[in-house]
C-alpha cells in the first residue's frame, strides 16, 4: 500500500502542479466564511459572491454590522443561503465574545463555532495555519475510496484512514491533489478513466474495465 500511495501522489503532483485551495481569501476569517459558504456549492460560485462581500465587509466587526436579511441578500445565489447567513453571523458573534475576534487555530476551537464542522476546520487549519490536515469533502471521499486509499462508508472514517495511509507531511497537499482530481477527472457520474493518469492503481477502474 505504501508504495502505491507514493506512486499515486507523485502522479497526481505531475498532473496538478498548481493544486491548492481554490477559495479566495486574505486571512483565516475570510477562509472560514468562504468554507462555510462552500457547502453544497462550487468554489467558483463562492468566489463570485465573496469578491464583493469581502471587499465591503472584510472583518468580523464588519460582518457584525449586517443583519441576517442584509447578509442573505448578498449571498442569495448560494445554496442554503438562509441557514448559512444565520450560522455565519452567530459564528462572528462567538468569535467576538469568546475568541477576541480571532479565528482559533485548533480543531476544538473551530468546531465549537456555529456552522463549522470537521471539514471546515481542516480546511482552515491546513490553509490558514499550516497545520497538517485532510479535509474530506465529497471529492476527497469519492476519489480516495475509488482508488483504494481508503475503504470507508463515511467521511470521518475516510479521514482516519487517509491520515494512516498518507505521510503526515503530505496530508494538506494530498487533500488538494485529490480535490483537483475529483473536479477535473474523477467525476461522480462519468469518471474519465480512459485519460486518468492513476487508473492502473485504481480499484474502481479495475472493477469496471
Amino acid at each position: 500500500m505504501e508504495h502505491n500511495v507514493e506512486k499515486i501522489l507523485d502522479l497526481l503532483m505531475i498532473e496538478y502542479p498548481d493544486a491548492k485551495c481554490e477559495l479566495e481569501h486574505k486571512d483565516a476569517f475570510q477562509l472560514l466564511v468562504a468554507t462555510i459558504l462552500s457547502a453544497q456549492t462550487t468554489d467558483v460560485k463562492v468566489n463570485e459572491v465573496t469578491k464583493t462581500l469581502f471587499k465591503e465587509y472584510p472583518t468580523v466587526d464588519d460582518f457584525l454590522t449586517l443583519s441576517q436579511d442584509e447578509l442573505e441578500s448578498r449571498i442569495r445565489t448560494i445554496g442554503l443561503y438562509r441557514n448559512k447567513s444565520k450560522n455565519i453571523l452567530a459564528m462572528c458573534k462567538k468569535l467576538k465574545e469568546e475568541f477576541n475576534g480571532n479565528v482559533p487555530s485548533t480543531m476544538d476551537g473551530i468546531t465549537s463555532l456555529p456552522g463549522a464542522g470537521r471539514k471546515t476546520a481542516n480546511v482552515v487549519l491546513s490553509n490558514a495555519f499550516n497545520v497538517p490536515a485532510i479535509a474530506v469533502d465529497t471529492h476527497v471521499f469519492r476519489v480516495s475510496n475509488r482508488i483504494g486509499l481508503a475503504h470507508a462508508k463515511d467521511v470521518n472514517e475516510t479521514e482516519k484512514q487517509l491520515q494512516k495511509n498518507i505521510p503526515k507531511s503530505q496530508w494538506s497537499h494530498a487533500h488538494h491533489l485529490l480535490i483537483f482530481h475529483g473536479r477535473r477527472c474523477c467525476s461522480a457520474r462519468k469518471p474519465q478513466c480512459e485519460s486518468c493518469k492513476i487508473a492502473s492503481y485504481c480499484n474502481f477502474f479495475k472493477d469496471n474495465n
